[in-house]
């Protein structure tokens, strides 16, 4: 069975390279995969789709989300006994 996969090469500056190892790393990736799968959602619209879903979750509960991301920094935002000050 023949691979219908093609090699290409792309040049990217090293800060880009490097972001985009750990982005595919964090994702249980490896770089070629995380690059094909990049490409593949943006050509399919399915990225869109994604970022049209998030936008909606965002418009509908945004003020919930923000009010819950207040409430667990909260124990945070406290001092700490023997923090520095």
């Amino acid at each position: 069975m023949t691979s219908t996969k093609k090699q290409t090469q792309v040049r990217l500056e090293q800060d880009v390279l490097a972001v985009g190892k750990a982005a595919a790393a964090a994702r249980g990736l490896d770089f070629n995969r995380y690059v094909a799968q990049l490409i593949a959602e943006d050509t399919t619209g399915a990225r869109a789709a994604g970022m049209t879903a998030a936008q909606r979750l965002i418009d509908e509960h945004g003020a919930f989300l923000d009010d819950l991301e207040q409430q667990l920094d909260a124990p945070y935002a406290e001092h700490q006994p023997g923090a520095a000050a």
